[in-house]
């Protein structure tokens, strides 16, 4: 089986790769930018450079692929909500064109709403198109990347992270590597047909209070959780250069999914993983303060 993987180097597509390559699969990978893949995986994959917003580049570069890995690429734009429809075009266009019998497709809890998710809405919206196809397609509905806590560094520095949701309301953190393992038996596996809906939740529901102990446990440092505003967050988000759309976008990934939302699929052993935030705090987190 041909396998594609879109990003990577992304959080998800670094650890995926390499997977793929340790289970005997010389994978296919899709990047804009080649020249950043390491040295050492070099002669155990193919590369093919692709933008996956451009349509006629993603097509050809999948041509004689068994199976793609997707992920929408994020978007810094000022319409974020065009950028995830090129992005489905994209990937719908090479299953049509090539007859792509099998895609995993990394969504997220809260595309099950399929509006009112601000970001989350664009990941549905591949779902959907996806679905129609009528191909093998899993979706990986993911919970929240502990690598978030990467782009919050200056502010952990400081010892104080401000959040939307309140404070005591739970949700599943995950560590990329997990969902990458997640991924890759689910593209190996032969035995699944149609559509597939796979929740990844990590190994624990948290509130962001526990998150602040956690980290402040682990740090050696107080790290304070404050619950702000709607306005206030959206006021830093415009404040660190995005676009109002994507202000708007990126907070709706907060709102939509914070009064009484409900995942679609309830944790069970089959969408619980293994890897704690205490142990990703000591791995990675420590090492990027």
């Amino acid at each position: 089986m041909r396998i594609a993987v879109t990003t990577p180097n992304g959080n998800v597509g670094r650890h995926l790769t390499r997977m793929l390559v340790r289970a005997g699969v010389r994978p296919l990978l899709l990047t804009r930018h080649p020249d950043q893949l390491s040295d050492e995986l070099r002669g155990h994959v193919e590369v093919a450079r692709a933008d996956s917003w451009d349509r006629k580049e993603v097509v050809a570069a999948t041509r004689g692929v068994d199976a793609v890995y997707w992920v929408d690429p994020t978007s810094a734009s000022e319409d974020p909500m065009a950028d995830y429809a090129r992005a489905t075009e994209a990937i719908v266009a090479a299953v049509e064109d090539n007859r792509i019998a099998k895609v995993v497709f990394q969504s997220s809890v809260g595309a099950e709403k399929r509006h009112g998710a601000g970001e989350i809405d664009g990941l549905a919206a591949t779902e959907v198109a996806l679905d129609a196809l009528g191909i093998d397609v899993a979706h990986l509905r993911c919970g929240y990347f502990f690598t978030n806590l990467i782009l919050q560094i200056e502010a952990l520095r400081t010892g104080r992270i401000e959040t939307a949701l309140p404070l005591d309301a739970p949700m599943g953190w995950v560590a990329p590597r997990d969902i990458a393992e997640v991924a890759a038996m689910v593209l190996l596996d032969c035995s699944w047909r149609r559509r597939r809906v796979q929740a990844v939740h990590g190994p624990e529901d948290l509130t962001w209070a526990q998150v602040g102990e956690i980290l402040t446990g682990e740090l050696g440092r107080e790290v304070v959780v404050e619950s702000v505003p709607d306005e206030a967050m959206y006021q830093q988000y415009l404040a660190a250069g995005m676009p109002p759309a994507l202000a708007s976008a990126v907070l709706g990934m907060t709102t939509g999914l914070r009064d009484g939302f409900v995942p679609e699929q309830p944790r069970s052993v089959m969408s619980t993983t293994p890897t704690t935030l205490r142990t990703w705090v000591r791995d990675e987190l420590v090492q990027a303060l």
